[in-house]
């Protein structure tokens, strides 16, 4: 099965020429690296089409305990997500990113704020981009937690309506998203916009922009610190809003 996400880098400029192949080499850090499921060649410049830049927040003191995340706010960036967020602001040291947009929490902060410093750019803060709400599971351990409660198997949405006790279901997280996204495309911001953000958050914000329904999203591994991108243009095309629902 093809993969879902657009073409993603690690470290600059080594794997940009995988990018504009539609293809990413393994990342060296023991999880399967995914495909792409388009070329860039066709696109033009940066600058004259603009591009979204989907980053996710380095690693953090959560992520290597393995405990849910979600809404929960203690989590801080370890040493190694630390330097993860410096190898990205170095990365985009020369990208036309004109606006920066992250999650509020403070994982997703941490990492923004290099970057920020390293524009010139404030961090616009949105709640829309935090990660899924697990309610009564954040804080447990991530490997327990049922797939029937989560609705996501096999590297699939597998129930998009699966709710754990005071959380979100997958499609809350989507139309979440899908709401920011909407936004973001009314605003019609000259040049690229990077946006800091979640695992969760940054899969379904990925397949909405491309025209891909909750049902039958693809549930991939992305590690932290990895980047995806779209081009603008897919802000104007997002699923059909029949297919939010």
């Amino acid at each position: 099965m093809a993969s879902q996400f657009s073409p993603v880098f690690h470290k600059a400029p080594a794997l940009f020429p995988s990018m504009r192949h539609g293809t990413m080499p393994r990342s060296g850090s023991g999880t399967d690296s995914l495909e792409s499921t388009g070329s860039l060649e066709s696109t033009g410049s940066l600058e004259s089409t603009g591009s979204l830049w989907l980053i996710r927040h380095g690693e953090s003191t959560w992520n290597v305990r393995g405990l849910a995340q979600g809404h929960r706010d203690e989590a801080r960036l370890t040493a190694r997500g630390e330097s993860q967020a410096r190898e990205l602001a170095a990365e985009f040291r020369t990208r036309p990113i004109r606006a920066l947009y992250a999650s509020d929490l403070r994982r997703a902060l941490e990492t923004a704020a290099p970057l920020a410093e390293i524009l010139g750019l404030a961090v616009r803060r949105d709640a829309r981009l935090r990660e899924r709400s697990l309610g009564v599971l954040e804080g447990t351990a991530s490997a327990a937690i049922s797939p029937r409660v989560t609705g996501l198997g096999a590297n699939r949405v597998s129930d998009p309506d699966a709710r754990p006790d005071g959380g979100e279901s997958v499609r809350d997280l989507y139309q979440r998203a899908a709401s920011f996204a909407d936004d973001l495309a009314a605003r019609n911001l000259p040049g690229d916009v990077a946006v800091v953000a979640h695992g969760g958050t940054l899969r379904v914000l990925n397949a909405y922009v491309h025209g891909i329904a909750v049902e039958r999203m693809a549930w991939e591994p992305l590690e932290n610190g990895r980047v995806l991108r779209c081009p603008a243009q897919r802000l104007e095309h997002g699923a059909n809003p029949r297919e939010r629902n």
